[in-house]
């Protein structure tokens, strides 16, 4: 039997990169693909896989948005995150909200393969650099950074801003109105104790997050 495996990402180019590696192994084939978060939850819905893809930077819902919504609907189903970010950013949010692992996008074909089988033995794919991250997380003597006090969105829109993007074009790449972006670079700030986006973006280099 083989691994039915569902892809969702937005570039048509990424996913037949994906395409390729899984039709190379042997005991796997994409049964499903997926441009964005309605097409991917609708196609769950209508068919069985072993393991899902799915990219983290999807346009509207977030990949991690879509990932608790399909943990709720579809406990079991094992879901590893693809991203071009750098763990630091999303990993550990990413598993919190039942991930069973991360992968970036420029991982070796050999990665994502190890990733998909342990992940369909209900296992989870941690690198050791993530793994050391974790143990982190977890040590009762490292103190909470500013950043994890964040809500996922909010996360994602402070990495968005200490990229340099300005309040109109992410709320044009997340379909939100400009008003609502404010909104949430407003309450940053405040989260993070900040000023202005040059802290924002200083806090952001130092911590790695971009």
């Amino acid at each position: 039997m083989k691994l039915k495996i569902g892809i969702a990402d937005d570039h048509d180019i990424v996913r037949q990169g994906l395409k390729q590696i899984i039709s190379d192994t042997d005991n796997m084939v994409v049964m499903g693909e997926a441009s964005n978060g309605q097409e991917l939850i609708e196609m769950v819905r209508k068919k069985p896989f072993d393991v899902l893809l799915l990219d983290i930077s999807m346009p509207g819902r977030s990949g991690i948005e879509i990932l608790k919504q399909l943990k709720i609907e579809k406990p079991n189903l094992p879901v590893l995150m693809l991203s071009m970010h750098p763990e630091d950013q999303y990993a550990i949010r990413a598993l919190k909200a039942g991930a069973s692992g991360y992968i970036s996008k420029d991982s070796a074909s050999e990665v994502l393969v190890e990733a998909i089988r342990k992940a369909a033995q209900g296992r989870k794919y941690i690198s050791p650099s993530l793994a050391e991250k974790l143990a982190g997380t977890i040590s009762h003597d490292v103190d909470e950074k500013a950043h994890e006090s964040l809500s996922d969105r909010e996360f994602q829109i402070l990495v968005m801003l200490a990229q340099g993007k300005s309040v109109s074009e992410i709320g044009k790449e997340l379909f939100l109105s400009v008003k609502t972006i404010s909104t949430y670079r407003r309450r940053i700030l405040d989260k993070m104790n900040l000023k202005n986006n040059a802290e924002l973006t200083h806090y952001a280099i130092e911590h790695e997050l971009v």
